[in-house]
């Protein structure tokens, strides 16, 4: 009997074995601590302005990155014509799958990669445009895993500073060129929404509602991060120009995710130890969880 008994309990041991090896993997999280290695790296590259060795230093990063991923980033190279003339300006475009096979109506999440040109001291934006690229490299291994509802875009964003002064049309130049391709090749309507982000990292994360974005959009991700207690998302409102308001002006729903009130911004202090972790932890958590949330709302329309 001692002999069957114990056969019996090696046999149920095998059985839970097998069904714990086939469970499927939990979906994988957002980490901020990755995404904090990342702008560790794009720091140490020094300045990264569009058009200069540091813009093409980055994007072999993120390419490289992104290959890791079995993702492909796809180049959108133009000549931008500035007040110092002509800058070869290219964003990167990578899909991740969802939905039905060959949808082509999608999610865009964005952010910029370029950082200002200052000729009085070396620029390194750990914040403006080192949280952005990090955060969507990041979230391209979550993505990448998830079941998405509808294909997500990311889109690494090039030219977003001004080259001299941000007026007229010195700004948004990545942003302001896609969207009229996407106008000429009569794809803009396959644009569901944009969800933009942009200086996320400061460790003292305060994010206003901006008041040109989409209302619901802003609704659903600010209820999302009350719901999960992310106190770094504030009821306050402030307009604020950026990438999101090309594809606002184009027709396109579209949420800008900021923390504008910034002490470091556009100063040599924007260094790696003004950014925190948890900060990007924070919007990676509030983003996620209202995903599906905005999918569902997307897919009615």
């Amino acid at each position: 009997m001692k002999y069957s008994a114990a056969r019996v309990a090696l046999a149920l041991l095998a059985v839970a074995g097998c069904a714990q090896a086939q469970t499927p993997a939990a979906p994988a999280g957002f980490d901020g601590a990755r995404a904090h290695e990342h702008v560790k790296a794009l720091v140490a590259m020094g300045p990264r302005a569009a058009g200069t060795p540091g813009a093409e230093k980055t994007r072999e990063y993120i390419v490289s990155q992104l290959k890791t991923l079995g993702l492909t980033a796809e180049e959108q190279a133009f000549d931008a014509a500035t007040p110092l003339g002509s800058v070869r300006t290219v964003n990167l475009r990578v899909m991740i799958p969802g939905g039905n096979p060959g949808a082509k109506d999608r999610l865009i999440i964005a952010g910029h990669y370029d950082t200002k040109r200052f000729k009085e001291f070396a620029f390194v934006g750990a914040n403006d445009g080192g949280s952005s690229t990090a955060f969507l490299i990041e979230i391209a291994r979550v993505l990448k895993t998830r079941k998405n509802a509808l294909p997500i875009e990311l889109l690494f964003l090039d030219g977003e500073e001004a080259v001299v002064e941000w007026q007229g049309n010195d700004h948004t130049y990545g942003s302001r060129y896609y969207v009229e391709a996407a106008k000429k090749a009569g794809t803009l309507s396959q644009i569901r929404a944009l969800i933009l982000v942009d200086m996320i990292g400061d460790r003292d994360l305060r994010i206003s509602r901006e008041q040109s974005s989409t209302r619901w959009l802003t609704d659903v991700i600010w209820a999302t991060a009350k719901r999960l207690n992310r106190r770094e998302f504030i009821e306050n409102e402030t307009p604020i120009e950026d990438d999101h308001i090309p594809f606002l002006q184009a027709g396109v729903q579209a949420v800008d995710i900021i923390d504008l009130d910034y002490p470091a911004w556009h100063t040599a202090g924007d260094t790696l130890d003004k950014v925190s972790g948890q900060s990007l932890q924070a919007v990676g958590d509030v983003l996620l969880a209202a995903l599906p949330e905005i999918e569902k709302r997307l897919l009615k329309r």
